[in-house]
């Protein structure tokens, strides 16, 4: 507003004069937005306009000083509803400024300043400024009443504020608009009008000012604190405070830590110079919220304050504006980074509007032009604190194969991503199942081509073996089921480190010309003891255990009683076979005690039909006797202790096992019906019940027949009388044995089943005979009791390891120098990414070459430890060898540095950001030199401890910042004192641990 107006007038020209340079300034002024114009009270122009119109100086009429009574209220205050002329007239400055000077105005009386403002589609002289009440946040109850134009700014009226109380012009305020409604909304950006901030009389503005910690009073964050004492008793190093883990969130903390300790960026944020560089209306910005955001946590890791800060609000930013990052999902701390550096980019551009520049190619003119044209064409279009910071040039060389087209371009960067030097060849840990059924699986170590295939990791182990290459197949083992039985010709890539393969040797000829081979896969499964009657039948439930086998045989052994068979001997080594005297001896004592079977028991076997049956069951029986047995047992110690003499170490594969990501959710037991199977009459018949009848009665029928040939010869019968009771027993005994084999349970049944092992499939020529497809899937069915008496569990899990498990993997070390170069070497494009050549008018081949031609203040460095291809993807742990100092950039650097006392291509190192872990799942964390002390520290999370230098360059280093030698500050304060350690502030997340 304008002075009260003084009462002294100077000597004014003739009346005719007056009235025709005022009304000449009434009629031809025209509005212009932000001009003054001034409200005089009709009354007293009404009198002035008579007064010049008579042209009498004397005239009664004279008006006298300027006066607006009419218009006020109490302590001069617009009256409401003022007409113009009617109430007031409207008079431009130059006018009102002449009046002023002729005729004074009315002691203590207020002038009546208006401005013009710009309203939609009109221009307007603003009669009724927008009154606003201002208060404090510290201290909402002292209000003061103030007017503002509607073109006034939102940092006019923060000054106006801080003149009224007293606040510091240096201090950090930030300005909340509450409305009457009692909501508040906060004004971001201070350089807006109050019109384009739709503020209206009697909103409240409420100014707010950042805590000495770095906090908000209005939205403090949750600190990590013993106490609430301890926010005035805290007082640690600025920058040495962790960042608290809100859920998978390492990857923002150790790319936040990193950012926080690169000098140039954090000191212009404590400066608060990113406060008149907010660039709010940049399409491809953030409306200056990231930067904000990032600055309340630098703000708040720099107080000294803090032990830990939880960066929940930055978090939802960044989630708001990248939608990748919503949740708490694990991320690449690289990619969070990338947005991170452009955002901040965007919301701290110094260019409002960016014009739209044509970019020319070098056409033999010299790089030195080139370059400058380029960087200064970048710098028209972006402007600000990163590219000050970490942007430099690259040289991009593009050669056409065809007609060799040269073209040169210079492109920005704001970071290097180099690659790691890769091996063709791999280390893959395999297990080696032979097929003899005594031999345990056997863990080797072989080295295979990356890009090979199958077959070249069964030649491989065909060497360590002596087993041919096409006698194996490999498959991919999880959960006691197959997950993946590979063929010959797939690639290697589709075989990650963490699975377990197992490789199964097939037999040489199983099977004749003419015969068809089928390649068999087994699976193990444990029933139920009860029914589940839940599914709608009364069916048993079964649960994968073991490792599954993978055997060929001709298809004319498709069979339950051969493939029982077979099963028995492959198992052999972990499966004990039942004793004939000892089932016998069973079963005289269950017919002691009952008299019977129980009938539901053998009903039960009887429907099952995969037992033994006819001669195959004698066979067996002489096979399993006790002899035989006896020496198998010998033989399985002999075997038990040959390979303890000869191995390591002996464990189970399933101890090495992994977490597949795909089937993270699937329950390691799995659930299936398994239906009552019928049998054939010829097998239930055979299995037990009928035989048992028949050979009673042939048993009683040969003893009735010599009663009766006693009788007739009583001569003969003196002489065998003595012959005839042990003959008369070793008939029955015979008799009763062969009835115990043919009615003896089977150890297991047979269920073909799919793929998964959860489904019983049909089966052909009337249930005897499996489908003729390959794989052909079947599960052995354990029932509980007969595997807890038969199965050796400890047994089947033991494996040994080969003399290739020894040899300890060589870690494969390479120079920072050597990615930098192959970052710089000459390459082919790809055939998704070809060139578009202007002179053979079509897309090409070429090649390509970066060169390095100027480097940023801060250069960073990724390391390209993550490979991802169309069928392979995989993590390096190279350890690259990373110089803490002097890194020098002048072999590479195509721009010569000129001679300064320290040459400009020299870099320290200042930040590190590693990952530990593999693709799907890992830990970030960083090391960080301190800018103050010069001190390094370990920033894992919340927990942030002191370390050494050497400690620094491992195989898990993943970006690299360097800092300029000749932008480095020498460290302000001493280094502090390593022995003292203090403790947990922040419960059982993380301590700052100073060792």
């Amino acid at each position: 507003m304008a002075a009260t107006g003084s009462g002294a007038a100077t000597e004014p020209p003739g009346l005719e004069t007056q009235r025709r340079e005022i009304e000449a300034l009434l009629r031809e002024e025209e509005l212009r937005v932000g001009e003054s114009w001034y409200l005089v009270g009709k009354r007293w122009f009404d009198l002035w306009d008579e007064y010049v119109k008579t042209g009498d100086q004397n005239a009664p009429s004279f008006p006298g000083r300027i006066d607006n009574t009419e218009l006020f209220e109490n302590s001069y205050r617009l009256k409401e509803r003022l007409v113009e002329n009617e109430d007031f007239v409207l008079f431009p400055a130059e006018a009102w400024h002449k009046l002023l000077s002729w005729y004074g105005m009315v002691e203590e009386q207020p002038a009546l300043e208006r401005k013009v403002i710009d309203l939609p589609s009109t221009l307007k002289v603003e009669i009724y400024p927008v009154e606003i009440f201002l208060c404090l946040h510290s201290n909402m109850d002292d209000v003061v009443t103030e007017q503002f134009s509607r073109t006034d700014t939102i940092l006019a009226i923060q000054k106006v504020m801080q003149k009224r109380f007293e606040v510091a012009e240096d201090a950090e305020p930030r300005l909340w608009m509450k409305s009457s409604d009692t909501s508040c909304e906060r004004l971001r950006n201070v350089h807006v009008t109050v019109l384009d901030a739709c503020l209206s009389s009697g909103m409240t503005m409420i100014m707010e000012l950042r805590n000495s910690d770095g906090t908000w009073p209005s939205s403090r964050p949750q600190i990590m604190r013993n106490s609430v004492d301890e926010q005035d008793t805290y007082r640690g190093q600025p920058g040495v405070c962790g960042l608290t883990n809100l859920g998978n969130t390492c990857f923002m903390n150790s790319a936040l830590q990193c950012l926080s300790n690169t000098p140039p960026l954090t000191e212009y944020f404590l400066r608060n110079s990113y406060l008149d560089e907010l660039n709010f209306n940049n399409p491809l910005g953030m409306k200056g919220e990231i930067a904000e955001a990032y600055a309340d946590v630098i703000k708040q890791m720099w107080s000294g304050r803090h032990y830990s800060v939880v960066p929940r609000i930055f978090k939802t930013k960044v989630g708001h504006f990248a939608s990748q990052f919503l949740g708490y999902q694990q991320h690449d701390s690289q990619e969070l980074l990338s947005f991170l550096l452009d955002g901040l980019h965007e919301d701290l551009n110094r260019v409002k509007n960016k014009e739209y520049i044509e970019l020319r190619d070098a056409d033999g003119r010299p790089d030195q032009e080139v370059a400058e044209e380029a960087w200064r064409n970048h710098r028209r279009r972006n402007d600000s604190v990163i590219v000050d910071t970490f942007h430099g040039l690259f040289k991009s060389t593009l050669v056409c194969p065809e007609c060799h087209k040269v073209s040169v371009t210079f492109d920005p960067f704001c970071y290097l991503s180099v690659p790691l030097p890769v091996s063709k060849e791999r280390v893959m840990e395999v297990f080696f199942v032979s097929l003899d059924p005594l031999s345990k699986p056997v863990q080797h170590r072989v080295v295979v081509p990356k890009a090979g295939k199958v077959i070249d990791l069964c030649m491989a182990l065909s060497q360590t073996t002596d087993i041919p290459a096409n006698q194996m197949v490999v498959a991919d083992v999880f959960n006691h089921r197959f997950y993946k039985i590979y063929h010959v010709d797939e690639s290697l890539s589709c075989i990650l480190d963490r699975d377990d393969i197992f490789v199964y040797e097939l037999s040489s000829t199983c099977a004749g010309e003419d015969e068809e081979e089928v390649l068999l896969a087994v699976y193990m499964r444990e029933r139920s003891h009860y029914r589940d009657y839940g599914s709608g039948g009364s069916n048993y439930s079964t649960t994968l255990f073991g490792h599954p086998l993978l055997m060929a045989l001709p298809r004319a052994q498709c069979t339950r009683d051969s493939l029982y068979q077979l099963f028995l001997q492959r198992l052999a080594r972990y499966v004990r076979q039942p004793d004939p005297a000892e089932e016998v001896e069973e079963e005289e004592e269950e017919d002691e005690n009952d008299g019977e079977e129980n009938d539901e028991e053998e009903e039960l076997y009887k429907n099952q039909a995969n037992g033994v049956t006819g001669d195959e069951g004698e066979e067996d029986s002489e096979k399993a006797g006790p002899s035989t047995r006896e020496e198998e047992s010998q033989e399985n110690a002999q075997n038990d202790r040959h390979n303890k003499n000869n191995v390591h170490s002996e464990a189970s594969p399933s101890s090495e096992g992994k977490e597949r990501a795909e089937e993270e959710e699937e329950e390691e037991e799995e659930s299936n019906s398994e239906p009552d199977r019928g049998s054939s009459t010829e097998e239930g018949q055979s299995a037990c019940g009928s035989t048992d009848t028949n050979s009673q009665d042939a048993a009683d029928g040969e003893q009735g027949a010599a009663e009766a040939s006693g009788k007739e010869d009583e001569d003969d019968v003196e002489d065998e009388e003595d012959a005839e009771p042990i003959a008369r027993v070793n008939k029955r005994a015979m008799a009763r044995r062969c009835c115990a084999e043919k009615k003896r349970k089977p150890l297991f049944t047979i269920q073909a089943v799919n793929s998964n092992g959860t489904t019983d499939q049909g089966m052909v020529d009337g249930g005897s005979t499996f489908s003729s497809c390959s794989p052909l899937y079947v599960a052995i069915d354990w029932d509980p009791d007969m595997k807890k008496k038969y199965y050796n569990e400890n047994e089947a899990e033991k494996y040994v390891k080969d003399q290739s498990m020894d040899v300890p993997q060589q870690q494969t070390t390479v120079q920072l120098q050597e990615c930098i170069e192959l970052f710089t070497t000459v390459e082919t494009l790809e055939e998704e990414n070809p060139w578009y050549c202007p002179t053979c008018k079509k897309h090409q081949l070429a090649t390509k070459k970066l060169d390095l031609w100027s480097l940023p203040e801060v250069l960073i460095i990724h390391l390209k430890r993550f490979s991802y291809t169309k069928y392979s993807r995989e993590k390096l742990d190279t350890i690259v060898d990373f110089p803490l100092r002097h890194l020098d950039f002048s072999g590479c650097l195509l721009r010569k540095a000129g001679t300064d006392c320290e040459p400009p291509s020299r870099y320290d190192l200042i930040a590190v950001s590693n990952h530990y872990g593999g693709l799907r799942d890992g830990h970030y964390t960083s090391y960080a030199r301190n800018k103050d002390n010069g001190q390094w520290y370990y920033f894992d999370d919340s927990k942030v401890t002191c370390a050494k230098e050497e400690q620094i360059v491992t195989n898990a280093a993943y970006l690299l910042f360097y800092q300029r030698q000749d932008k480095i500050r020498q460290p302000t304060l001493p280094p502090p004192d390593n022995h003292i350690t203090s403790t947990n502030h922040d419960g059982g997340g993380g301590a700052m641990e100073i060792d």
